[in-house]
């Protein structure tokens, strides 16, 4: 049994990146398979998301080049279990013009963490590996605010989120035609989630 004690956290930037591209969308196919069909294929699931492995792949190195862009893994024994990654970024980019005059004052001018991916393989799910990735995250980029998006059908992952402490900041859109998810913001304290 995998426990929170045998788990090595590694922390990396941009340029690590490629080199892990395969494991990451494995563990992440893994981790979504009503999202990316039979055996990670790379058409898109049944899921309301429509991502694909295709898709993870090209949005992984399109945020990549983000400044501050941090990738997270987890490794038990060797094999890589579970990653998140995330970037600093400017609230008018992560909220968009529809949602951002929703978000309060303090979110708009303080430092935020766009929380792109936490994915961990199901046989080490509810261990404790996800909050471990997502602590990391927090340590490396120091925001102030954390926003993420989750799919409402989706209640492994919301259930991660609101013991992290994240609330609802309201409905999300990619794009006009594409799949609403639910917004989750977390504020930050010095001693950890406020």
């Amino acid at each position: 049994m995998t426990t929170p004690t045998d788990v090595e956290i590694r922390t990396y930037g941009s340029g690590h990146v490629e080199p892990l591209l395969d494991t990451l969308v494995g563990i992440w196919s893994d981790a979504h398979p009503e999202l990316t069909g039979p055996a990670g294929a790379d058409t898109p699931g049944t899921g309301t998301s429509g991502l694909s492995a295709v898709t993870l792949r090209r949005q992984i190195l399109g945020h990549a080049v983000r400044e501050g862009f941090t990738l997270v893994t987890a490794h038990h024994h060797g094999t890589t279990v579970g990653f998140g990654y995330a970037f600093p970024c400017e609230p008018s980019y992560w909220f968009g013009p529809e949602l951002l005059p929703r978000i309060t004052g303090p979110v708009r001018s303080g430092r935020l963490m766009g929380l792109c991916e936490l994915a961990v393989l199901p046989s080490r799910q509810s261990r404790g590996i996800g909050s471990r990735l997502h602590a990391e995250l927090l340590k490396a980029i120091d925001p102030e605010w954390s926003s993420l998006l989750v799919r409402p059908d989706n209640p492994r992952g919301r259930g991660l989120y609101d013991r992290l402490g994240y609330t609802y900041a309201g409905p999300y859109r990619n794009t006009a035609d594409g799949p609403e998810y639910d917004l989750l913001l977390l504020e930050v304290g010095r001693d950890g989630p406020g």
